[in-house]
């Protein structure tokens, strides 16, 4: 059997503050970038929202203020040195970014809407696939309460492009099996079975998690932050017998913090490189795709072991309900 290996590297970013310029943040991937084909990286995976400062923190009244923070084309003037790079070096990568177009709505209407997209760039410089953040998190007003806003589902509308997977070719390998998630998507194993299901072999997924919970719900212990992102992508991987490059950005960007904790996972749900800073860092794992069978073909064999007849509640039912009460026979008291 043909072995088919890709070396991966997670690009993570320290801050971006509010007043740099998206040259800044291109200049310090491009320093990346050759660091990672310094070491051998085929494919180089961006944090959610790389060219800018997490600007949903921020409140405009008006959703257009927001447009500078969006990209309208790619490659643009600004990130055209990343698409010389890839094909400089023979060298994938994933961007995650703010998407503004102007296209039909659900209703067929032509009007702009915005996305949080990522895209997967072959070693050719070109756009391979394209991805839109499906699980917004956060709140649409400006809330008081908060000491920090989470905008997200103010200036982005839900993506309308699926989970899509593509196989193409990715350093010496000619052909693999590739898809995306960014940031909250990962908490979520729907989505991650999604990509399951389509045979993925390796999961791209950035994002941006702020080390404290600010929902007013109850406490979430900071550490808990981290063991909670790191879970959700063991899982995702273990039980869809896929890699994964999970990459952040970190640090104390516009005053607030961000984990970073960037992981590469393997098909066994174990983290075989994890980033050891808050600043901009490269990790790179030599990931040998081969493992993806031993799951796929055994334990989670889907053709032979899903019973999708008994899942009916996954996709018939969006909020939780409460179950039947419990009641004695004959209606007596227990």
């Amino acid at each position: 059997m043909t072995e088919r290996h890709l070396i991966v590297a997670a690009a993570q970013l320290g801050p971006i503050q509010r007043a740099e310029p998206r040259a800044v943040a291109v200049a310090r991937m491009l320093a990346l970038m050759e660091r990672a084909h310094r070491r051998g990286a085929e494919l180089i995976v961006f944090p959610e929202l790389a060219l800018t400062t997490f600007f949903p923190r921020h409140y405009c009244a008006r959703i257009e203020d927001a447009d500078p923070w969006f990209e309208t084309a790619m490659p643009s003037a600004d990130t055209a040195p990343l698409f010389a790079a890839a094909r400089r070096y023979g060298m994938g990568f994933h961007l995650g970014y703010a998407e503004l177009v102007v296209e039909p709505d659900p209703d067929g209407v032509v009007r702009p809407r915005r996305f949080n997209t990522a895209i997967l760039v072959g070693p050719t410089g070109e756009i391979l696939l394209k991805y839109r953040k499906v699980h917004l998190p956060g709140h649409a007003e400006f809330d008081p309460a908060r000491k920090v806003q989470h905008l997200e589902k103010r200036y982005f509308e839900v993506g309308n492009l699926g989970f899509p997977v593509l196989r193409a070719p990715m350093g010496a390998v000619p052909g693999v099996n590739m898809g995306m998630l960014i940031c909250n998507d990962r908490r979520w194993p729907e989505a991650w079975r999604v990509l399951g299901l389509q045979s993925v072999e390796l999961v791209a997924l950035g994002y941006n998690t702020p080390s404290l919970n600010q929902e007013a719900g109850g406490f979430e212990a900071p550490h808990l932050r981290v063991f909670h992102s790191h879970l959700s992508i063991q899982a995702g991987c273990y039980q869809n017998a896929c890699f994964a490059v999970a990459t952040a950005k970190a640090g104390i960007e516009d005053g607030c913090e961000l984990f970073g904790q960037s992981i590469i996972v393997n098909p066994q749900g174990e983290i075989i490189a994890e980033a050891g800073s808050w600043d901009d860092e490269v990790i790179t794992a030599d990931c040998d795709l081969g493992m993806c069978e031993l799951g796929r073909t055994t334990i989670f064999a889907f053709d032979r072991h899903r019973r999708p007849e008994a899942y009916g509640r996954i996709t018939g039912q969006v909020g939780a309900v409460a179950p039947p009460v419990w009641s004695a026979p004959g209606g007596g008291a227990g």
